[in-house]
């Protein structure tokens, strides 16, 4: 059979690969072979757990409700003290006992929380994370914006950028579409300034962990917020010297942040936008923690670009955020970051090798991935600035 004009020819191992596929989409989606899979005792387990698997996500935002409630109940942290009657959590939750019961059954049947003697209740194998826990617990509080962008999904991908308005989460995050964002006052960066440095805790220690910085003099942290990165590095590292750029009130923010936990002398914190300010220099390593990702490809590359010229030759970048496709990450990185900056209407989720070409583009070079014990909260790329000065940047 002739090709189309502009088609590959597929090779043998592929056509059959296909072949197979196809057959085993129409075995599964046929409704007869569910119900003898489900009856048959070497198939039911693997039949439970898809019908299982499925549901979940049929009821995925019951579950978060329920996560929701249990938070803004300090659920977690009451059941920390010890296990506890319904009558005693009824009278703590200020619930009727029939409410509470309806909780914790829930709470139960997601692992949050357990039955225990007595008639009791205490913390779940996924509860017991959550005690103390304010990166997540702030990220459960925050989604109330995500759904409010989630309600008609369709609608959201099918609307031109410049015809969606503006979706609750582009005004939690306001320098996303701002034209000017280094005029944004205070009030309008305090929201997610404290989400950040609420979630931060999540990724900087993975962050530190995968690179050393004991080599470093300065760390220079792009968009890095109130600071909370630097303390962390600061931490693991007390020679190092410490600078960071944000936006002027995000700026103010972290020179408090600093001050307060006796770094004030160790760090220079300067105000500005990396799209029409030059970056500070005297760096040999900068940072860019969760900042490619929220932005479209021109700006990702403005800003990569800005890093590596405030960079000197030998300096380094690490770049870390949740990537399009890490292993044992696809849901966290492609699902719920695909439609979260959908829904901000900004950015994207990045795959490893497009992320490489591009800060390849940028005139980074000796490019590698550094392997994170938790690929769910980031994953993170070293590039490194050729030992010649760049002859151009533009």
């Amino acid at each position: 059979m002739a090709l189309a004009h502009g088609e590959m020819p597929v090779s043998r191992w592929t056509a059959l690969s296909e072949r197979w596929l196809a057959w085993r989409d129409r075995l599964l989606a046929n409704p007869l072979f569910q119900r003898r899979a489900a009856a048959f005792a070497l198939t039911r387990p693997v039949a439970r757990r898809h019908a299982r698997e499925l549901f979940d996500l049929v009821a995925g935002f019951v579950y978060s409700q329920v996560l929701l409630a249990c938070v803004r109940l300090d659920l977690f942290n009451i059941l920390a003290q010890g296990p506890q009657s319904l009558e005693q959590l009824a009278m703590r939750l200020e619930l009727p006992p029939e409410a509470t019961l309806r909780l914790l059954n829930a709470a139960v049947a997601l692992r949050l929380a357990e039955p225990r003697a007595q008639g009791r209740y205490g913390l779940g194998e996924l509860g017991a994370p959550m005690v103390g826990n304010n990166a997540v617990a702030a990220m459960v509080e925050h989604h109330g914006a995500l759904y409010a962008d989630l309600a008609d999904p369709v609608a959201l991908l099918r609307a031109a950028p410049a015809a969606r308005g503006e979706p609750a989460l582009a005004r939690y995050w306001p320098y996303a579409g701002a034209s000017a964002p280094g005029d944004l006052a205070p009030e309008r960066v305090a929201a997610y300034s404290d989400l950040m440095a609420a979630s931060q805790p999540l990724v900087s220690d993975e962050i530190l962990d995968a690179c050393s910085l004991k080599g470093h003099r300065c760390l220079l942290d792009v968009g890095g917020g109130d600071g909370t990165f630097l303390v962390s590095a600061a931490r693991r590292a007390p020679h190092l010297r410490l600078m960071l750029f944000d936006l002027p009130a995000v700026a103010d923010r972290a020179r408090d942040r600093l001050s307060a936990c006796g770094l004030g002398h160790r760090a220079r914190i300067v105000g500005g936008s990396f799209f029409h300010d030059p970056l500070p220099e005297g760096a040999d390593i900068a940072s860019l923690v969760r900042v490619v990702h929220d932005h479209d490809d021109a700006a990702a590359m403005t800003i990569l670009r800005a890093v590596r010229r405030a960079l000197p030759p030998g300096g380094c970048l690490l770049l870390a955020e949740p990537m399009s496709g890490a292993p044992g990450a696809q849901a966290m990185g492609d699902a719920y970051f695909g439609f979260y900056l959908l829904a901000m209407g900004r950015g994207r989720p990045r795959k490893v090798d497009e992320l490489i070409r591009m800060l390849g583009d940028a005139g980074f070079a000796s490019i590698r991935v550094l392997p994170t014990r938790m690929p769910l909260q980031t994953s993170v790329l070293l590039a490194r600035c050729p030992n010649v000065a760049a002859k151009s940047l533009m």
